[in-house]
């Protein structure tokens, strides 16, 4: 069992070190005895000068236990309130104490453990650059329900806790002083040390030991919610946060909620009961056990590589050559060389090459400007990617990436021509959406050290690296690309060789369905809206414009032309004859020619009025099943893809579907979403749609047998 160790020293201080079993401090079932005991014991401690709280562990304390939230059910939330009101209340008796306690911040605080952190008198952090200081439990589905919401609000005021409390924006040491959550930053070896001179250094200061919520006459900063400045904040912030979650995320809603309320009439105590109150409320929903699944346990499953191979020894890519210094390749340098990794970018022409180079220049640049980096930073990042025109650089590269564009011609060519400068069993990574890994490796001397890339854009904002494995690349190859998107912080996830791999495939068919709905005559911006009330981050039409309709109908036609797929076997031909119809007799290519499903002004968008040439009379469908339609053609790809091997986890179905083709957060990715509707209802309904819609809505034999045996997926 691990423990609080209590050590008072000559001077009347005492530091607990928290210290509980596993590998972090957590506020589970053994925190609050432990936490309640050692405050009895504090308590009752004669000549007592100050309390330091620290941890034992590399983070000072990670935060709820969440696998004890995502298994509350309606039923055990009276329990859960009891339970955290208990916790809060060993949390008033320690900051209501007249010594003052320090929270000797030696690693990540986040969450409940800032909670502990906010409830101390005063937060001195180490100066580590992997210590973060925040609330992210938003970002779960949950709220900060150990006070954490209720006193920030009353430490920043509205506009200064919001970043914190409704986007769990996590910050360094440095940042978090400057923003007022912690009051010093010191060098990690004298942490405690800095902890016992601030003690001795305030004994008889009553302020010192007495919170803001506490002190008579405390102003909250700008002011009280009911401020006619800050109502319409308020205001502003809800309509935003409606945009941004359709209402289908409920915590930042109620984290604004409390925020309101805090920063109102109500005392301190009443608010932070409330936020309690608010808190349970959220644990049994379908949304919050999803993204905790997901975007927690799943993410870390992901990242700690559940489908890397086994057996392979972790290795790093020392020198990276980039083949075209386009929108991909400028991307790729970017984000290789801000994680420290040499860069050659290389393309057609120098000035090219240049101009790739320049976009990291530019990135840099806000960074700087925005604080969030050095002059001096900038240029030792920028230092490491050398343009060029000449492919004898790239010579001795571990690892070339082409990022050439879609034809497979041309990437034959560069093959041919690159191959040869890598090292001593170096690999060969293609960058491709669509196109067959095994058809390009065919040209490779060493098809075993060939691997699909793909990237998604902008490269530097978009987490997700898919990793497709040919049928004959080694896994030593798959599990040093893995290490590879690690190495640039990007979240990866390994795939077979299907058309389209699993994000294209995947992505297509919720857009095609869209097209689908208006080539059967129903309102186009119905059905836009109606596909982003699924939770999804744009309309379908929308997207469409974006990725441009032409270059989608070209990859269709290709895989038509390389016999990857068969248009008499097609699914949606109404919706492809629409599309050829719109490219071919209206020049309608998307977005980037001001002409797509929409018409775009430079000042916005409205939409194209030669769509009313579709439009029938008495074509009129319920909105859930133009909502269903859409999100359960992907999701059904999702399952056939998981049943055919082209996914090896579930887990790299729903965090590849969040983080690269705009599955809906709540759901928790396209696979998530089934279990929680649940795999027997869901079922039936993709029956009921077959029946009224076609048979691309029929369920895989997948998830019949998982309904017959009653589990699901995982």
């Amino acid at each position: 069992m691990g423990d609080f160790h209590y050590a008072k020293d000559a001077d009347g201080i005492v530091t607990v070190t928290m210290n509980m079993d596993g590998p972090v401090n957590a506020m589970n079932a053994e925190f609050w005895p432990l936490f309640a005991a050692t405050m009895d014991r504090i308590e009752a401690e004669p000549e007592l000068k100050g309390v330091i709280w620290t941890s034992a562990k590399d983070t000072f304390f990670a935060g709820g236990d969440l696998k004890m939230l995502k298994s509350i059910e309606p039923d055990g939330v009276e329990a859960l309130f009891r339970s955290v009101e208990a916790t809060k209340a060993v949390m008033r008796r320690m900051e209501k104490q007249p010594v003052p306690h320090v929270a000797a911040i030696n690693g990540a605080a986040l969450g409940g453990g800032f909670e502990i952190c906010l409830a101390c008198n005063h937060r001195i952090a180490a100066d580590n650059p992997k210590t973060k200081i925040g609330l992210p439990e938003v970002t779960l589905g949950l709220l900060p329900g150990g006070g954490g919401t209720v006193r920030l609000t009353w430490l920043l005021g509205l506009e200064g806790a919001m970043p914190f409390l409704l986007e769990g924006r996590q910050v360094s040491p440095d940042k978090a002083l400057k923003a007022g959550l912690i009051h010093q930053v010191v060098p990690a070896d004298q942490l405690l040390t800095r902890a016992k001179e601030y003690i001795l250094s305030v004994q008889g200061d009553a302020a010192a030991v007495t919170q803001p919520w506490d002190t008579k006459g405390y102003k909250i900063p700008g002011g009280p919610s009911t401020a006619p400045h800050n109502m319409t904040r308020i205001a502003g912030a809800a309509a935003m946060l409606f945009k941004k979650t359709r209402g289908l995320m409920p915590a930042p809603t109620r984290i604004l909620d409390i925020m309101t309320e805090a920063a109102g009439k109500v005392d301190f105590d009443t608010a932070t009961r409330y936020e309690s109150r608010r808190f349970v409320s959220l644990t049994p929903l379908a949304s919050t056990k999803n993204m905790i699944e997901t975007l927690f346990f799943g993410m870390n499953k992901v990242n700690g590589g559940a489908s890397r191979p086994k057996g392979v020894p972790t290795s790093k890519v020392q020198r990276l050559g980039i083949l075209g210094a386009g929108m991909m390749g400028q991307g790729i340098a970017f984000s290789a060389a801000t994680a420290g990794l040499p860069v050659v970018l290389k393309d057609q022409t120098l000035e090219a090459a240049e101009r790739g180079k320049a976009y990291t220049a530019t990135l840099l640049d806000k960074r700087v400007k925005q604080g969030r980096m050095s002059a001096e930073e900038r240029e030792a990042v920028l230092a490491l990617i050398t343009p060029t025109d000449k492919a004898d650089d790239l010579k001795g590269c571990d690892l070339i990436i082409e990022a050439v564009f879609e034809k497979i011609d041309i990437k034959d060519a560069v093959l041919a021509e690159h191959e040869a400068l890598l090292a001593e069993n170096g690999i060969w990574g293609s960058n491709t959406s669509t196109l067959p890994i095994t058809r390009l490796a065919t040209g490779a001397t060493r098809p075993e050290n060939f691997v699909g890339l793909h990237f998604f854009s902008p490269v530097d904002k978009m987490p997700l690296l898919e990793i497709i494995a040919g049928e004959k690349t080694s896994d030593e190859t798959l599990a040093r690309a893995f290490d590879f998107a690690r190495q640039i912080r990007k979240t990866p996830i390994i795939v077979g060789d299907s058309t389209g791999f699993y994000t294209s495939r995947t992505i297509g068919t919720k857009i095609i369905e869209a097209v689908e709905l208006v080539a059967e005559g129903h309102d186009p911006l119905r059905v836009d809206n109606l596909s982003r009330l699924t939770g999804m981050p744009t309309g379908m039409l929308s997207l469409l414009d974006e990725v441009q309709i032409k270059l989608v109908t070209d990859i269709y036609n290709t895989q038509v032309e390389m016999g990857l797929l068969d248009p008499d076997k097609e699914q949606n031909p109404a919706a492809r004859a629409m599309l050829a119809e719109m490219i071919s007799q209206h020049g309608r290519h998307g977005r980037a020619t001001g002409k797509g499903f929409y018409d775009y002004d430079g000042q916005g968008k409205t939409i194209w009025p030669g769509l009313a040439a579709w439009r029938k009379e008495g074509a009129d469908i319920p909105d859930a099943d133009i909502k269903d339609r859409i999100l359960f053609r992907a999701v059904l790809e999702s399952l056939r893809c998981l049943e055919e091997g082209v996914l090896r986890t579930v887990e790299d179905g729903n965090i590849g579907s969040i983080l690269g083709i705009g599955a809906p957060v709540h759901t928790g990715g396209y696979l998530q979403y089934v279990n929680t509707y649940g795999p027997a209802r869901f079922l039936a309904r993709c029956e009921e749609l077959a029946g009224k819609y076609g048979d691309r809505f029929a369920p895989p034999e997948i998830l019949r047998t998982h309904v017959a045996e009653g589990r699901a997926l995982a």
